[in-house]
């Protein structure tokens, strides 16, 4: 049988033994139920009162470097693959806990990922990268990703690789800053205009925006007629609007004219329908520097629906295409659960 630690840069020593001696890595302790993290950081000096602790872990023995030229500690590592990885918006700092560093947001915004350079990296020998779901929002400090070097050890050769390939597809990961959209309401439909019920669009909608950042300048409510839906599409292109949002009219119903509104308002480019629940009878459009969405019914009823997951793209400068409506039909079911933790859920993250 060959001794697979014949040619491992480190020696063992008993625990016993290893008083004065410095740890080359963090030491990590598991309380099942409780918690798990290093009981000794990298760079600790093994004392008297740590053998015990260090043996009720079930450490017989440490490890003690001795590294080659050709090998990188994973501390050091792990600095350098983070670097590599992050770009605009994103943000690491503090030593590495267990190995690992994590990447946060230096600022709300977009975060996106290059997920096909991402799996490149990863396939690299003896480094990883693990990140949360492509096109989802964030606010400042939010944890985006973790990386580390997956030995203690790495050749320079296998980081060099990594580091390279992260500078290559630079970035792999970026936060997207939100603008400050101007953004004007058209809420359409008889039973409104006619005061038969309440508006409940109008609140859905300022709050959603300015969550992220953005502005409600200006809101109407209009009767189901498509000329005057369509004049009002048109006042608003004339003034410093950058989203038109409509709501209501949506459907196959004879009394909804707001898509047809819509088309005949000037908008050169319409989009109607998305593969995604709530939200399938949804219109996206552009004109010059303009937005529309045509927003369906469901936004009523559903916490959350296509709106939230075009809104922050749009607010992140981004022009979706039909291509990217239907991507987001992998993932694009929302489960309507109980308790909604969105968007920390796997609700439009394929797309």
């Amino acid at each position: 049988m060959c001794n697979t630690k014949k040619n491992l840069p480190f020696k063992t020593i008993p625990v016993a033994e290893a008083v004065g001696t410095t740890l080359a890595h963090d030491m990590t302790e598991i309380i099942p139920g409780e918690s798990k993290g290093p009981a000794f950081k990298k760079g600790h000096k093994v004392t008297d009162s740590d053998v015990c602790r260090l043996m009720r872990m079930g450490k017989n023995n440490l490890f003690v470097l001795d590294l080659k030229d050709d090998q990188v500690h994973e501390d050091e590592a792990v600095n350098e693959l983070a670097a590599a990885l992050a770009g605009p918006g994103v943000i690491f700092s503090g030593s590495p806990s267990e190995g690992k560093l994590e990447l946060r947001a230096s600022y709300p915004g977009l975060f996106k990922v290059n997920i096909e350079a991402l799996t490149k990296f990863n396939m690299i020998q003896d480094v990883m990268c693990a990140a949360i779901h492509n096109n989802t929002s964030v606010k400042t400090n939010n944890c985006l990703a973790a990386t580390r070097a997956i030995p203690l050890v790495i050749h320079k050769d296998e980081l060099k690789r990594a580091v390279d390939l992260a500078k290559e597809h630079y970035p792999i990961f970026c936060v997207k800053m939100f603008n400050p959209l101007k953004v004007r309401l058209a809420i359409t439909g008889n039973e409104v205009y006619k005061g038969l019920i309440k508006d409940k669009f109008q609140d859905i909608v300022r709050k959603k925006i300015s969550a992220l950042g953005a502005t409600l300048e200006e809101a109407v409510i209009l009767p189901d007629d498509e000329e005057i839906i369509s004049r009002q599409i048109q006042t608003y292109l004339e003034k410093d609007t950058d989203l038109i949002i409509t709501t209501g009219g949506m459907s196959v119903d004879p009394d909804d004219v707001t898509r047809a509104g819509i088309e005949n308002s000037g908008f050169e480019e319409t989009i109607y329908s998305s593969a995604v629940l709530p939200g399938a009878m949804f219109l996206l459009g552009y004109h010059e520097k303009t937005s529309i969405m045509g927003l369906p019914a469901c936004g009523l009823y559903h916490r959350i629906t296509i709106f939230d997951l075009i809104l922050p793209r749009l607010m992140a400068g981004e022009k979706p295409t039909q291509r990217d409506l239907a991507k987001l039909s992998h993932g694009g079911l929302c489960l309507n659960c109980k308790t909604c933790t969105f968007p920390a859920c796997s609700f439009g993250k394929a797309g």
